[in-house]
């Protein structure tokens, strides 16, 4: 009886952190933003929404958008496996935005009042650490 108790109880344990942590990504508010003197892209992941904004001066009322579950899960999943500390560490793979080859990116996440951001790094060419969570947002902003 007693080792049934117990394999309840880790069950309900292991929920609740996978849940608790999944919430963590609702709380977050997320920022990639490219841009060049021609190019500007803003694209916002906060509580299963994304909003494109492509007007730097924010004259532009960017209609927001509701992530599929799919699509949610997949970010939460790239979120899970995000090192919130090491954003600032991670090197650019590529360097064409000192050329004009590429728009310059930056990526911020906003948790629990503490911003993380990564150095700057060539539009469509992100960190391989952030790549998918990247990419998967430039690919719903397309949509």
């Amino acid at each position: 009886m007693k080792i049934l108790a117990l394999l309840f109880l880790t069950i309900f344990i292991g929920n609740g952190c996978s849940s608790a942590r999944a919430q963590d990504i609702e709380a977050a508010v997320i920022e990639y933003t490219a841009n060049t003197r021609g190019f500007y892209q803003k694209i916002t992941v906060k509580n299963q929404v994304l909003t494109v904004s492509k007007d730097r001066d924010g004259n532009d009322k960017p209609t927001p958008t509701k992530i599929s579950d799919t699509d949610w899960k997949e970010l939460v999943n790239c979120f899970k496996k995000m090192e919130l500390d090491s954003l600032s560490k991670l090197k650019a793979p590529t360097e064409k935005r000192f050329y004009d080859g590429a728009a310059i990116a930056n990526f911020k996440i906003t948790f629990k009042d503490k911003t993380y951001e990564t150095n700057s790094f060539d539009h469509g060419f992100p960190p391989k650490e952030i790549k998918k969570f990247v990419n998967t947002m430039l690919s719903l902003a397309k949509e």
